[in-house]
């Protein structure tokens, strides 16, 4: 196991199967030295934990959970390009889409779920730009989505 993975063991998580591609696309790809992730939805053992919109089905700290779990997701979609999650060299970007109520506006602290996990695994590494967006709907109905891009050693 990888010192990442053994980080994301210390912190009493475990790096996913990547989740399958719901349409015509790839988890990840890599370009160069850089690995762009498709958006990752907060998918456990192939199902939603929970379903709906932020601050109206989905309270804004579940949400930020679940943003965790799709970075995680996507971390997973990372290892299955490169093979090694030590080769990351430092997460790059992060774009977070939240699905939210008309009246929302916490979109920012829902992403920092995904950011903020980054950080504890990746330290440094994990530092990233980002943006955080809030959307009328995701597929299939999931709160949140996230898609990460890191530079990784050749």
């Amino acid at each position: 196991m990888s010192a990442v993975e053994d980080k994301i063991a210390a912190l009493g998580l475990k790096l996913p199967e990547v989740v399958p591609p719901l349409a015509t696309y790839q988890p990840a790809v890599r370009s160069g030295s850089y690995v762009f992730t498709s958006g990752q939805l907060p998918m456990v053992d192939g199902a939603l934990p929970a379903t709906g919109k932020v601050g109206a089905e989905v309270s804004p700290e579940q949400a930020k959970e679940l943003a965790a779990t799709c970075a995680l997701n996507a971390l997973a979609a990372v290892k299955s390009v490169i093979g090694d999650l030590d080769k990351i060299q430092r997460v790059v970007k992060v774009v977070g889409f939240v699905a939210s109520a008309p009246d929302f506006t916490g979109q920012p602290g829902v992403v920092n779920g995904a950011s903020e996990l980054l950080g504890e695994i990746l330290g440094v590494k994990g530092v990233h730009a980002r943006s955080a967006v809030g959307v009328a709907v995701l597929p299939i109905d999931a709160p949140v989505e996230v898609e990460i891009q890191v530079e990784v050693a050749e």
